[in-house]
């Protein structure tokens, strides 16, 4: 009886190789298939209502009628002097406040970054927990120890003899209880980001620095600083976005008074479109405030790089 062997079976024909473009095809289905939700998410949900914002502020309501007025609303900006108020007081807590944060983050950063510290873990997380509170909540926190009558700030000033302040409803005291809300609130999350940056420094630099007779001061402004430049223009640039997007604080503190003190541009595109229903004004504030973000932190990230070629 023979043997059936391999050698006596025919050779199976070869496959001929798949076209090169249905290989392309089959993994861009794939990639589609997990993308195609988050874009169509993206479209729904972002693309759209930015683009028909932009569209809406355009236009004007006339008689429940969309009406096309072009740069209309954007020529009444520069006339409104609610608006340009809104502008001058976020310039001021911009200047005073984002410099004044960034500084005590980064000294509460070294102080977290010392080998000596006992429970650094703890105290970190200590620091960074305002950052998780809820902004409502903190802003009630803060309306109700800065009252005039029977607030615990007034209390404990009277009990060094100092006289009540009426932190929320004096035009600057009122800008001091913002600027000190804001500052409590992020001034452990920038330190927290300073701090990643610090422990990225090597400790030879440290030591280097301490041979060439270097003091801590001094190593800490000529050396570590120095490296520290992209991190703090990281949360300079955070902190400038998040300043001219200021809304909730000062809305439940002041409303945005007193006499329009604490007054900002989201809380007047909020008084303009959901109180007065003037959408396509409210629209023409927020895309004013989209070009100033950008053109702010365009002009920091220039001013970054010229300050890092010299």
């Amino acid at each position: 009886m023979a043997v059936d062997t391999a050698y006596d079976r025919p050779a199976a024909p070869a496959r001929a190789p798949a076209a090169p473009g249905r290989r392309r095809r089959g993994p861009r289905r794939v990639a589609w298939v997990f993308a195609g939700p988050a874009a169509v998410l993206f479209v729904v949900f972002f693309a759209y209502p930015l683009g028909a914002s932009l569209l809406q502020s355009f236009t004007t309501e006339d008689a429940g009628a969309s009406r096309w007025v072009g740069l209309g609303q954007y020529q009444r900006l520069i006339h409104d002097p609610a608006f340009v108020e809104s502008l001058v007081n976020t310039g001021i807590i911009l200047v005073v406040q984002v410099p004044v944060m960034i500084a005590l983050a980064l000294v509460l950063a070294v102080l977290l970054n010392q080998s000596w510290l006992r429970l650094r873990g703890t105290w970190r997380a200590v620091h960074f927990l305002p950052a998780v509170t809820t902004l409502v909540a903190y802003a009630v926190v803060f309306q109700v120890l800065l009252k005039t009558d029977g607030g615990l700030v007034n209390q404990l000033l009277g009990a060094v003899g100092i006289g009540p302040v009426d932190w929320l409803n004096s035009p600057t005291w009122a800008r001091v209880s913002l600027i000190a809300s804001l500052t409590w609130r992020w001034t452990g999350y920038n330190a927290v980001i300073l701090l990643a940056g610090l422990q990225a420094i090597g400790k030879e630099q440290y030591e280097a620095a301490a041979i060439d007779g270097s003091g801590t001061l001094s190593t800490y402004a000529r050396v570590i600083v120095p490296q520290l430049r992209p991190v703090v223009l990281f949360c300079v640039v955070t902190s400038t976005i998040g300043t001219l997007q200021l809304f909730d604080e000062n809305y439940v503190l002041t409303r945005g008074g007193p006499d329009d003190a604490t007054l900002t541009p989201v809380v007047y595109l909020y008084k303009v479109g959901f109180q007065q229903l003037d959408f396509g004004y409210a629209a023409a504030i927020a895309w004013v405030v989209v070009v100033l973000i950008a053109a702010i932190s365009a002009l920091q990230y220039v001013a970054f790089g010229r300050e890092r070629r010299r």
